[in-house]
């Protein structure tokens, strides 16, 4: 089970996860997650300089900045992805979020099948707010496709690579919600937490939402299923999942 390490200047905690992003994030005691949905897509730097903006209007620091969901044109090489995460988590080690090699802000990354973005860019961010009167158990899992993290090559380690036949999808399914589970377990949440499930894919895994997804109680809440692929080449799958009380747009 991931190490969990509190960010006392963002209000929360974190399951560590890769120097990219965590695997996913947690309010504190008085603090709670909300998620701000943008009603388009915007570039990185103008997406920062909204959030940063957005938070200043709240009164809160940018250490609050807690989880985010990005759009991608494309899915990345793995070298293009190692070189895009780069440039994204410089920004967050500028805010004096990310130190000593240690990233708390969880996030998700993916890449739209139609329309795609001309650039990476923000579709969403969380943050923490004080809560003094109520408790408030709120909580971001990171997305994952269907190959571990911080062992080196996705290629080498993808589930079934390359196999979009119904029983590969069920088996890339199981091993993300299984990875889901995982990670709500080390922030100590369950499906039952759970407000919101997304999955990503292109792929026709219709047959398997009421055996796998609405068996294991992954839909307690509907499924927002998008038309995207995940960041990296040849992965195929991927889910995020979060328990927020309050979200917006705009």
């Amino acid at each position: 089970m991931a190490k969990v390490t509190v960010f006392a200047e963002g209000g929360y905690r974190y399951a560590e996860g890769v120097f990219q992003y965590s695997a996913g994030v947690a309010a504190e005691a008085g603090f709670e997650i909300e998620r701000v949905r943008l009603q388009e897509p915007v570039p990185l730097s103008e997406g920062f300089d909204r959030i940063a903006t957005h938070l200043a209007g709240l009164g809160r620091p940018l250490h609050a900045f807690c989880a985010c969901e990005l759009r991608s044109p494309k899915p990345f090489s793995e070298s293009g992805f190692e070189a895009f995460n780069r440039v994204y988590v410089g920004m967050l080690e500028r805010w004096g979020i990310f130190r000593d090699g240690r990233n708390p802000v969880a996030r998700s990354n993916v890449c739209p099948e139609l329309d795609p973005p001309t650039a990476p860019s923000f579709y969403a961010f969380s943050y923490t707010v004080p809560t003094p009167e109520r408790v408030a158990r709120t909580f971001v899992v990171a997305g994952s496709g269907e190959a571990p993290e911080g062992l080196g090559s996705y290629g080498e380690h993808t589930i079934r690579r390359g196999d979009q036949s119904i029983d590969g999808l069920r088996e890339k399914a199981r091993w993300v919600l299984d990875e889901m589970q995982r990670r709500m377990a080390a922030l100590q949440f369950g499906w039952i937490d759970v407000t919101g499930s997304q999955l990503y894919t292109v792929y026709d895994v219709h047959p398997l939402i009421g055996e796998e997804l609405v068996a294991r109680g992954a839909m307690r809440g509907g499924l927002n299923w998008h038309f995207a692929r995940p960041p990296v080449v040849d992965l195929d799958y991927e889910m995020d999942v979060r328990g927020i009380l309050l979200e917006r747009v705009i």
